[in-house]
């Protein structure tokens, strides 16, 4: 286990826990119950996530902690989702706080229940992939990936995120932010076209794979 990579993991948690926590209760107060259910729904895995990956795969992990785009349209999209996170929260925070529109606890409920298995689906993602990272790039050696989740559809994290974070503005009992949340599967059509550019270039068998499966982030739709 590499020590540098640990206390990376590690700050980059301690980091996203102070931001997320301090763009939800700032906002709204500490008895933002919504807001301690998504902490907890999204930490926690998190962490057990991280562990799992620095003792059975820190190259996986070390990818995972890279988001330096070399690409500035890519940049772009970072950037747009950056804004959506920061607005959409705070809105979710001044929701609570001023009781703007009130979502019932079943739709709350149901959220947290497709975020956890958005969760396990993202988790079965990395663990079919090795070579993701959080960058568009082609690695050495890298192969094409066309069993599992990958058999159905081409990318199943995007699936997998776009679920995720769908769910979180429910989970928070925001519509507004949810309406704001709506901005990502656009951001990640951009992304997805971006990075399929790179792959039909430089990943050799990328062309056949996209005949054999047709389809980008859901099955017989899109």
């Amino acid at each position: 286990m590499s020590v540098r990579l640990f206390i990376q993991a590690i700050i980059k948690y301690a980091f996203g826990v102070l931001i997320v926590g301090a763009l939800l209760f700032i906002p709204a107060t500490f008895n933002y119950w919504n807001g301690w259910l998504f902490m907890g729904l999204l930490f926690i895995p998190m962490f057990v996530a991280g562990i799992v990956l620095m003792i059975k795969n820190p190259d996986l992990l070390k990818k995972r902690l890279n988001v330096k785009e070399k690409q500035g349209e890519q940049k772009q999209v970072i950037l747009f989702s950056a804004v959506m996170f920061l607005f959409g929260f705070i809105t979710a925070g001044l929701n609570y706080r001023y009781k703007w529109i009130e979502l019932p606890n079943i739709v709350v409920i149901i959220s947290s229940v497709v975020f956890v298995l958005a969760y396990i689906l993202y988790a079965e993602v990395l663990r079919e992939n090795t070579y993701l990272s959080r960058t568009i790039e082609v690695q050495d050696n890298q192969k094409v990936i066309d069993t599992g989740l990958y058999g159905m559809v081409r990318h199943p994290m995007y699936a997998a995120t776009i679920l995720l974070f769908l769910t979180m503005p429910l989970i928070l009992g925001s519509i507004i932010s949810f309406i704001m949340f709506l901005i990502y599967p656009i951001v990640i059509a951009k992304r997805i076209e971006s990075e399929e550019e790179i792959l039909e270039k430089d990943l050799n068998g990328y062309l056949e794979y996209k005949e054999k499966v047709r389809y980008k982030i859901i099955p017989f739709v899109w």
